[in-house]
């Protein structure tokens, strides 16, 4: 019988895309990266082309990355993948499942009402709820609805005073109609991606930020390290993934003074974190998941 052919969308040249491309092609002898800037889905006929190919005779799709950056837009592309699984095609992980996690508010809410623990948390457009919301904090995060590893983050303190206070939230607001605010926790230098396949719990990697710096992503100067994550730290991060059944996580979890709390789960989770935190090659772990997948 032939081997599959399996698709990734991703970001061509990116280590992760190239790396989980890779991984595909060693095992299957197929390799197609595709970039969703240039997809275009036929809604008459049925049929997704990627540069004249028909995407809908695939056997399968992986999303390892469908846009640069999270904006609304990504959710349109995500959109246009309803067609291959519509023509029978799996795509890892099902769209309307990743779709619930690119929206920062929607992924929230699906924690909160699944009673996970995270910071408090506040949603506003109004500018004098905004302004309330950093003095009863004192310190808070303001967080683009749409964004991933910090980019738009902004900390804004209360003592600057009210009317410095109101002028950065004017300038975050600018930029983001929607005000999603976090309480600025005391972190003790780290958080943790603890990384799930098939939802079975795989380990944990520290991103350990660097001084000075007021969160840990690799991108503010921060690197991985291993974790041995205890007992509580698992089933918390376990219970949190398994809201949305995704193929591959990662989950975002900060240890504090009043216990564990989960930031959120990643639509599409990290390769690099894991690679370099604890030395697991997802891509070759994940392919052959899919593959066991496809033969059931």
């Amino acid at each position: 019988m032939a081997e599959p052919e399996i698709g990734v969308v991703g970001i061509p040249g990116k280590w992760s895309t190239e790396a989980l491309a890779d991984a595909l092609e060693a095992a299957t002898g197929f390799r197609l990266v595709i970039d969703m800037a240039d997809v275009s889905a036929e809604l008459d006929s049925g049929r997704l082309y990627y540069h004249g190919r028909d995407l809908t005779g695939l056997d399968a799709l992986v999303v390892k990355k469908i846009s640069r950056e999270y904006s609304p837009h990504s959710l349109d592309r995500l959109e246009m993948l309803r067609q291959l699984e519509r023509a029978g095609v799996r795509v890892f992980s099902r769209v309307e499942r990743i779709i619930r996690l690119i929206d920062r508010l929607s992924c929230t809410l699906s924690l909160y009402n699944a009673d996970i623990p995270m910071p408090q948390t506040r949603v506003t457009e109004s500018l004098a709820a905004a302004v309330s919301a950093v003095e009863d904090f004192g310190s808070a995060v303001f967080k683009p609805l749409y964004s991933t590893k910090a980019r738009g983050m902004t900390v804004i303190e209360a003592d600057n005073g009210s009317e410095e206070t109101q002028r950065e939230i004017e300038a975050f607001q600018a930029a983001n109609p929607v005000m999603y605010i976090q309480k600025k926790l005391q972190l003790p230098g780290k958080d943790l991606g603890m990384v799930f396949l098939g939802g079975e719990y795989l380990g944990a990697y520290a991103r350990v930020g660097k001084s000075g710096a007021w969160n840990t992503t690799i991108l503010s100067g921060g690197h991985y390290e291993g974790y041995e994550a205890n007992d509580e730290l698992v089933e918390l991060a376990t219970r949190a993934q398994a809201i949305f059944g995704l193929d591959f996580t990662t989950v975002d979890v900060a240890e504090t003074e009043q216990g564990p709390v989960v930031f959120e789960v990643s639509a599409f989770g990290g390769f690099h974190g894991a690679l370099k935190g604890i030395g697991i090659d997802v891509p070759t772990r994940y392919v052959s998941y899919i593959l066991k997948e496809l033969a059931a």
